[in-house]
């Protein structure tokens, strides 16, 4: 818990700050993906949106040595898959958009799955049982509950769906760094883990797959697919322990806890 950065009033004002200008991102994004974009266009499109309209940093943008400001990942990619001018999005696609924006010193970060024209029924089902789980896990969250209870909760909605989780990626603290304490698995033991304080801050990011867990990373050393090829999704928020419960920090204009 000593690794732990639990944020202030007045910080937790800032992450709140980034969050919302994050969620604008997400709503600009609606009204430009589609069929025939590259995902570097789509890169494009938000690295102007983040620093010429909302005079923020897109904070992917340069952190370990990436040089995106974000990550697309396409069907059986599961996570850090590099924007390219060649990969065109097409109907079928699921992409899951994964960015993060600095403001006021503070990071927030959050993804989304889009899907493009018309995909399979089976595509559907996995992105919306994935957003679901992730929503299984949010709602566990409470001073006095533990990241296994968060765990736990995902676990169970996405194998109960007949799906599997990877435990290869997993959430993590964020404030003024992208990546603080605490890991946040998406699998677990209910009772088990860090015991959530208020003040807290970290990202819940399950990462589900169609077929099984195993993944693999590209020659590339950023994008990681499914061993099987099969369909993987992911959705992300940025999470604070408030005095009675959580806040959703990245929460977009067309969402309601479900």
């Amino acid at each position: 818990m000593s690794d732990v950065r639990l944020k202030t009033p007045p910080e937790m004002a800032l992450m709140r700050q980034s969050g919302k200008l994050l969620a604008e991102v997400f709503a600009y994004l609606d009204q430009h993906i589609k069929a025939g974009l590259s995902t570097m266009q789509v890169n494009d499109l938000t690295e102007r949106y983040i620093v010429d309209q909302l005079a923020a940093r897109p904070a992917s943008k340069g952190q370990y040595g990436f040089k995106y400001v974000l990550n697309s990942s396409v069907n059986h990619v599961v996570c850090h898959g590099v924007p390219s001018e060649t990969q065109i999005l097409k109907a079928g696609d699921i992409v899951n958009i994964d960015i993060t924006l600095e403001k006021g010193g503070f990071i927030a970060d959050s993804s989304k799955m889009y899907l493009i024209g018309e995909v399979t029924p089976e595509a559907r089902l996995l992105v919306d049982r994935t957003y679901e789980a992730m929503w299984e896990g949010i709602r566990v969250v409470k001073p006095g509950a533990t990241l296994g209870d968060v765990g736990y909760a995902i676990q169970r909605h996405a194998e109960r769906n007949g799906y599997s989780v990877v435990r290869e990626f997993c959430g993590h603290g964020i404030g003024r760094e992208m990546h603080e304490a605490p890991e946040v698995l998406h699998v677990g033991s209910r009772g088990k883990g860090l015991v959530l304080r208020e003040g807290m801050t970290f990202t819940i990011e399950p990462m589900i797959n169609q077929g099984k867990a195993r993944v693999k990373t590209k020659k590339d050393g950023w994008t990681v697919v499914t061993c099987d090829k099969q369909l993987s999704a992911q959705w992300e928020h940025t999470i604070a322990v408030t005095a009675d419960g959580y806040e959703v920090l990245t929460l977009r204009a067309e969402e309601r806890t479900p």
